[in-house]
């Protein structure tokens, strides 16, 4: 994946686990991906916001190229570009999401006007109108959680909060452990179940116990006490609760695995375990009685993943006091569904989740919040209508063409390998044979009959996506898998590969500026998308894709004389990347980082490649004064352009698999000596890395 973005609340493990799917078939034009009775939908493109196109009157001169490559490219721009109120971070992807957003908009409000919709158009114009509708909102304030808080405020014994949080589940609202259906990793044509570690309000484990978050925990405690006031506890009782409910979380979070060690071992999701197994380690939570109670077949196996945490959530069944319990079910129940309920608990969840913790100045208004909720409750509805005005079919071709050439030149890249043995190359090669694109958008939209959305609550609308969707997912446990789903739906800024499916898939709207633009020269979109499409390859062969085989079976392909080369290649890469300083004394943690870094690297050096071979016998075009191999170069740094606000720097250097995006611009062209080259970088250039400091993985 290129990017993170904070998760959205009252999303369960299907998301976790990348669950899209797709049942009804659609026809090949994306002009009439929609059924074909759908109404016809108009797009006002003078109401949009511009693009953001490499300009060469961006360019900082007075900052060499090879001495900061970064803000040499995007230096003025980062400084005239403000973060918006609204955001906490800024740059190319976020300006094309508003893009993005705009069109959604046009969109949305026509489908909620449609008096007459049906199916896909019904479902996200009713979402849209319900979470338009501030005064019914308000009117309902917290009433629509009444049942679910009576029932927590009932519960008496630990049979009784075993019992909430089975039944809890069933209905989508798993607040204490991810759960969901997701491809064996022995056997990737199949689903099975997973059980993830969850349960914690802050982003990572650490801000529980490292000295550096300590502000953050204090602020969380402060905000559990104020969500706890809002649904009707005293002030005084709130307090004492919510001291209760980090100490709790405390708990959870020894026994949980920190961002880092998840991102890096791929292998912590896969325990397998007969149910009977399950049962023995957690007796006060049979998993014989949760599968019972989800209304699915108990299966012969599943994974019980990070066993030490559920181990722990079955000691403390027995020994935390069964009101503590209470007041944790409570808040996590209010606090995740904050966003969709009354202005007073909106503006609680903003000033914790938004201001304090990212440091967002201000919330978004309430059109982008209601978009944030279509496209993590029923993206795909909305995506269906998006694709009619907003994907021209040429746009397919040209990707088409390009991932071919960029496929052909990953393929002569491993051949070529110097490090790797000739076993284990043609392992790699079997892979690369095996890579499935999927561009724009599912050739089988997905089945959204039975889902029922009204105009009358705005929640009660998201809790029947969050059953729908969860009842969905876990219906697919010990069914074969469906190559044809999609994990983002179309009008989704960002691309993935998936390494138990071994494809790579590029939604709709990353195919625009800086990206992917038809008006530009080839060298533009080989240092945007072309390079992106190769990241994306290249994940399939990073320190986590390479321990899955052309199949998308988790296995050892690889000699142990190249398996120590790798390791020891990509030791110096996690070196690299923790020498940058990303704020005084804050420094980029190069091993999360690091399978992200490693399909940076590559993916850049194989769309280098690949624009070689495109242009090969052609005179350079020599546009505005910069070279192919120049422009080349400042588009990868153009699409890495992105100020952070500090709080928010802070969270994604704990968290984010990612790099700030700044050594992104930087990381991988400094390894290139075509970038050294392009731009007449000297050995001593700080962008220079030689001899053994160079890396060359992929």
């Amino acid at each position: 994946m290129i990017r993170s973005k904070p998760k959205v609340l009252l999303l369960s493990l299907a998301v976790t686990l990348a669950l899209s799917a797709c049942n009804r078939e659609a026809p090949d034009d994306a002009t009439a991906a929609a059924d074909t009775q759908a109404p016809v939908l108009t797009l006002d493109e003078s109401a949009l916001p511009p693009v953001n196109r490499f300009q060469g009157n961006d360019l900082d001169q007075a900052i060499g190229a090879c001495q900061d490559f970064n803000a040499h490219a995007n230096g003025k721009w980062l400084a005239a570009n403000d973060i918006p109120g609204d955001r906490t971070s800024w740059g190319s992807f976020e300006m094309l999401g508003e893009r993005t957003l705009a069109i959604q908009r046009q969109l949305a409000e026509q489908a909620a006007a449609d008096e007459g919709a049906a199916g896909v158009e019904k479902i996200a114009g009713d979402f849209w109108a319900t979470g338009m509708d501030r005064a019914r909102i308000e009117e309902q304030g917290i009433a629509p959680l009444r049942e679910r808080l009576d029932r927590i405020d009932a519960l008496d014994s630990p049979e009784a909060v075993a019992g909430y949080l089975r039944d809890s589940a069933a209905a989508g609202e798993n607040v204490l452990f991810g759960f969901g259906a997701s491809p064996d990793f022995k056997d990737s044509k199949v689903n099975i179940a997973y059980a993830m570690q969850g349960g914690l309000g802050l982003p990572d484990k650490t801000y529980y116990f490292e000295d550096g978050h300590k502000d953050k925990l204090a602020a969380y405690q402060e905000h559990a006490a104020r969500v706890l006031t809002l649904s009707g506890v005293t002030a005084d009782d709130a307090a004492a609760q919510a001291e209760a409910i980090v100490a709790f979380e405390t708990r959870l979070a020894d026994k949980s695995r920190a961002r880092v060690e998840l991102a890096r071992d791929a292998e912590l999701r896969y325990n397998p375990v007969t149910p009977a197994e399950a049962d023995a380690l957690t007796p006060n939570f049979p998993w014989t009685r949760f599968f019972e109670s989800q209304g699915i077949d108990t299966p012969e196996m599943f994974s019980l993943a990070i066993p030490e945490f559920h181990r722990e959530v079955d000691a403390m069944l027995a020994d935390v006091p069964v009101d503590t319990w209470k007041a944790y079910l409570r808040f996590r129940t209010v606090d995740r569904a904050s966003p969709f309920l009354s202005d007073d608990f909106v503006q609680a969840n903003y000033d914790f989740y938004g201001k304090t913790l990212r440091g967002q100045q201000e919330i978004e208004p309430e059109w982008k919040r209601t978009l944030g909720t279509i496209n993590s409750q029923v993206g795909e509805t909305l995506g269906q209508l998006y694709v009619q005005v907003a994907f021209p079919p040429e746009s397919k071709t040209r990707m088409d063409e390009l991932v071919k050439n960029l496929s052909d030149a990953l393929k002569v890249r491993i051949e070529n390998l110097e490090w790797m043995g000739e076993e284990t190359k043609q392992k790699a090669m079997e892979k690369w044979a095996t890579f499935k694109p999927k561009i724009g958008y599912p050739d089988k939209w997905r089945d959204w009959s039975g889902l029922e959305t009204g105009r009358d609550s705005y929640i009660g609308n998201v809790l029947a996506a969050n059953a729908f969707n969860y009842r969905w997912n876990i219906d697919k446990i010990g069914q074969p898998v469906d190559p044809d789903e999609w994990f983002m739906p179309p009008q989704t800024v960002n691309a993935y590969y998936s390494s138990q499916r071994n494809e790579i898939v590029f939604p709709a709207a990353i195919l625009q500026p800086p990206f992917f633009d038809p008006e530009a020269d080839d060298a533009v979109n080989y240092g945007g998308i072309g390079a992106v499409i190769g990241h994306e390859m290249i994940h399939g062969y990073d320190d986590q894709g390479s321990r899955f085989g052309p199949s998308g079976n988790f296995e050892n392909w690889w000699t142990e004389q190249d398996s120590a080369g790798f390791k020891a290649l990509t030791d110096r890469l996690i070196e690299q990347f923790n020498g940058y300083e990303a704020a005084p004394g804050q420094f980029v943690n190069g091993k999360l980082t690091l399978g992200e870094n490693i399909a940076d690297l590559g993916g850049l050096a194989v769309s280098y490649d690949a624009l070689q071979r495109a242009r090969e016998g052609e005179e350079d075009p020599m546009i505005d004064g910069l070279t192919q191999d120049q422009r080349f170069f400042l588009n990868w740094a153009t699409v890495w352009r992105r100020n952070f606000t500090p709080e928010e720097l802070k969270v994604r250097l704990a968290t984010d698999s990612h790099a700030p995006a700044g050594f992104r611009a930087a990381g991988a062209p400094s390894n290139l000596p075509a970038f050294a080259a392009a731009f007449g970088c000297k050995p001593a250039d700080a962008m220079v890395r030689d001899g053994e400091a160079r890396i060359v993985i992929w």
